[in-house]
């Protein structure tokens, strides 16, 4: 449980929408790296800095599947 809220900073894919729902980031307790989608913002990953840098390599590169059914699929960029 974090003792304060975190300042959460919205990806610069984001639309100047404030309402656009996109992937967020803020500094967590211990040098860690806090990510969440701002349509969940209740659902908060953490990671060391590399352990998340690898990630958004891995999802930048493509690597990742095909959506599933039932997933939302979008242009790649927020709002």
């Amino acid at each position: 449980m974090l003792d304060q809220e975190p300042t959460w900073q919205k990806s610069s894919f984001s639309s100047s929408n404030p309402n656009s729902d996109c992937v967020e980031l803020a500094a967590g307790p211990g040098g860690t790296v806090l990510l969440r989608e701002s349509d969940h913002p209740a659902a908060v990953l953490s990671g060391t800095p590399t352990a998340v840098r690898m990630l958004l390599t891995h999802l930048k590169s493509g690597a990742v599947g095909p959506p599933t059914a039932g997933s939302r699929r979008g242009s790649g960029r927020c709002g």
